[in-house]
């Protein structure tokens, strides 16, 4: 059985990737959970990843680090991983690949917390114009593959590295126009996303720097939490 190495599920954009991929294609995984905020975790991610970063798939002997490579190494193991048309397989990976090496604006302003709920005290011109990347983006797959989801009808890859944004525009009040809202909405139904979120809200642990993240852009903070330590 594969094990995942993951981080904080309130803070941890990166690791929700490939495990909701996981979980939603259900492809059997054991979790390895090392928090942020625990004394000595970055010489345990060290242990787990040759980055020292998570996520990081362990496949027996073999290590996979980065979130696109074990999407792409799934992809090599299992089907639907991808869309099984090959435009639409095309598209979700390019898709994928912009949203893996782009969107800074929005990743900077709007640090990933799932369990809380942030006005921004102003929105720079850059996040705006990553928020209307995101909107005809979504628009185009939407459209040109007439499904609930990016590439058709099932969730695959693409959708998975968008899951944190959905994240991201519930936690920051963000809104787009109607077909891409209805498809965050129907993203953070999925079961595998509402285990994570309801997950996230329970973790006790608070990371000093993404705290200061969300402080430093806050007008307003709504912490939905348990009590943390």
């Amino acid at each position: 059985m594969y094990t995942l190495v993951i981080g904080n599920k309130n803070y941890s954009s990166w690791s929700l990737r490939p495990w909701v991929l996981m979980r939603t294609l259900r492809i059997d995984f054991k979790e390895l959970l090392i928090p942020f905020a625990e004394p000595g975790s970055t010489e345990l991610f060290r242990q787990h990843s040759p980055s020292g970063r998570v996520p990081c798939l362990h496949d027996g002997e073999l290590r996979i680090w980065d979130s696109l490579a074990i999407v792409e190494y799934l992809a090599e193991r299992h089907e639907g991983v991808w869309p099984a048309e090959r435009a639409a397989r095309a598209w979700a990976r390019s898709a994928a690949a912009e949203m893996h090496s782009g969107f800074q604006a929005l990743r900077n302003t709007c640090s990933m917390t799932c369990g809380q709920r942030v006005v921004l005290r102003e929105r720079p011109a850059a996040l705006e114009r990553d928020l209307a990347r995101l909107q005809a983006l979504w628009q185009a797959g939407l459209t040109r593959f007439g499904g609930a989801f990016l590439g058709g009808q099932t969730f695959t890859g693409v959708d998975a590295f968008f899951a944190p944004v959905a994240f991201r525009l519930q936690t920051y009040h963000l809104s787009l126009d109607d077909p891409c809202d209805a498809y965050v909405a129907r993203v953070l139904a999925l079961p595998a996303m509402r285990e994570w979120y309801e997950a996230a809200l329970r973790e006790p642990w608070r990371e000093a720097a993404h705290e200061r993240d969300i402080i430093d852009v806050a007008a307003e903070i709504i912490d939905l939490r348990q009590s943390g330590s």
